[in-house]
């Protein structure tokens, strides 16, 4: 239930997982926001940008942000969404030094479907370092009910969400606490697989 990934080593010696570049050709229309400013604690629904087969690729300055949120199939006042989180030391863990905080990718379907019979889980947690001198790096993909999140192509997370709205399609971003600049943005349609050519 996920993209087949193509994994190799960085050159720290970190595993690097990206989705195979067979996925491209699926790629049809797309649409680009350039340099943006993001001010804290506001919910930026990206205009014009919605869709539930999506690529979505993201480069975001996370400057002093606490935690940046990216939403998607969204229903137009929110019954609906599947949030991606990314969270600025959100995660305790214990090491050899005891007890430190450590950044965290988070994909929560808790609010992603209406429907009675979809059974709730916990959100998909991972530890996932940023480093200072780096943007956050968020690919995305989004297929009817499955979304899969690559940060930085060292961590993935992926999940069903079952939407059923058929409205549930919109995509918008939020910065906590501090100013972020979102650096670029590219938004696909994906083709179908099955479609001739």
């Amino acid at each position: 239930m996920s993209l087949v990934r193509r994994l190799s080593l960085n050159s720290d010696n970190t595993l690097k997982m990206e989705p195979v570049s067979a996925t491209q050709v699926l790629r049809s229309r797309v649409q680009l926001v350039g340099e943006t400013h993001l001010p804290a604690n506001q919910e930026i629904q990206l205009v014009g940008i919605e869709g539930n087969t999506m690529e979505l690729n993201l480069e975001i300055d996370p400057q002093e942000a606490r935690e940046i949120c990216v939403d998607a199939l969204c229903s137009p006042n929110c019954e609906e969404y599947t949030s991606m989180k990314f969270y600025r030391h959100g995660l305790f863990v214990f090491s050899q030094n005891g007890r430190i905080r450590q950044d965290t990718l988070i994909l929560d379907t808790s609010r992603s479907s209406l429907l009675p019979d979809v059974m709730a889980r916990p959100p998909e947690v991972a530890p996932f370092e940023l480093r200072n001198d780096e943007p956050l790096k968020l690919q995305i993909f989004i297929d009817k009910s499955m979304v899969e999140v690559f940060a930085n192509h060292r961590q993935c997370v992926a999940l069903r969400g079952y939407p059923e709205r058929q409205d549930s399609l919109g995509v918008s971003i939020r910065a906590q606490g501090r100013d972020v600049v979102l650096r670029s943005l590219e938004a696909w349609q994906m083709k179908r697989i099955w479609d001739k050519k």
